[in-house]
């Protein structure tokens, strides 16, 4: 099933930049199939839905095991069942 989703992955205690650890959830996330758009606040991702859950699971193991003592995401998914959601189909 195809997807749409933001993903917002929020690492706590890692002290006041994140950048390390947000350059490492959009390298992760690019390793698959996805359209990938970072933005500010998150990512934008298009793809199937079982891999972007997935890749949801190995971000958080990975950070898990590079050090990252604690992540919060927030994933908001979107599907449809009268047409295949896309990004560009978001687009204003």
């Amino acid at each position: 099933m195809k997807a749409t989703a933001e993903l917002q992955i929020i690492p706590l205690g890692s002290g006041v930049s994140v950048r390390q650890e947000v350059t490492r959830v959009v390298e992760i996330l690019k390793q698959h199939e996805f359209i990938v758009e970072p933005h500010a606040s998150g990512t934008n991702i298009e793809g199937e839905l079982r891999e972007i859950l997935a890749a949801v699971e190995k971000i958080h193991t990975t950070l898990h095991r590079e050090g990252c003592v604690r992540l919060v995401s927030y994933l908001k998914l979107e599907t449809r069942t009268d047409k295949t959601p896309t990004l560009a189909g978001k687009r204003l």
